[in-house]
């Protein structure tokens, strides 16, 4: 079982100055229960090499057992400054696709036309594709075999309106996940704000925040297990 994880390149948010990037918890519970399960892991990225962490998700108040984990693990951190570049990595030679969120993603993966191809690759070889928090995002572009965005009439999730509204970025980001996800005829749902909460339809695994990336993770997981 081999498991592709994508994270972004994108290093700014939006006009304000501020560093964004990956976060880290949806890259690190992820990780482990993709590793712990026995997955081989490769991580990629537009560029390629070592990705922008989004600085406040290495605060304090941020950390879990995963992350903790992940920063003290030597192996995980030369995989991370040593991703793919997004263009050299074929879903052929991967089961699974992971996408973890962090604001950047919304700027550079969205946007991505390799992104979508690779999206688009996944699901037509019938293999799952995850994406959680602002990670779902990257379905943006990415259209099904009859032309159609991807997520319509998929029972999807993704980062609500609710909650980045509470961090302050409704006006800063180049577009809200729900507001799009709804745009494209998905199904969208959410739970309660900063509780887990996941949405399987086929092979398209969506996650709505920070809290429900290892749920989202252990979806995939079951994905993968029940097509072995």
């Amino acid at each position: 079982m081999h498991i592709l994880i994508v994270l972004t390149s994108h290093d700014r948010l939006g006009d304000t100055g501020k560093p964004t990037g990956f976060w880290l918890e949806e890259l690190a519970a992820p990780y482990y229960v993709f590793k712990d399960a026995g997955a081989q892991l490769t991580l990629a990225s537009p560029k390629g090499g070592q990705p922008p962490l989004d600085p406040k998700s290495g605060e304090p108040d941020a950390q879990t057992p995963s992350t903790e984990r992940f920063n003290q693990d030597t192996e995980a951190q030369a995989a991370l400054a040593q991703t793919r570049r997004l263009a050299e990595v074929s879903a052929a030679d991967f089961d699974g696709l992971f996408y973890p969120g962090g604001h950047g993603p919304l700027w550079d993966l969205a946007e991505s036309r390799e992104s979508a191809a690779l999206i688009e690759a996944f699901l037509a070889a019938n293999k799952p594709v995850a994406a959680v928090c602002h990670a779902p995002g990257v379905l943006k572009n990415v259209k099904g075999p009859d032309g159609d965005s991807v997520v319509k009439g998929k029972h999807v999730t993704g980062f609500s309106n609710s909650e980045e509204e509470a961090v302050g970025l409704t006006k800063v980001v180049p577009f809200l996940v729900e507001d799009m996800l709804k745009a494209a005829g998905g199904r969208y749902s959410k739970g309660a704000d900063w509780q887990s909460n996941v949405e399987v339809d086929g092979l398209l695994v969506t996650g709505q925040n920070p809290a429900s990336s290892e749920e989202g993770a252990r979806a995939l997981l079951e994905l993968l297990k029940n097509k072995g």
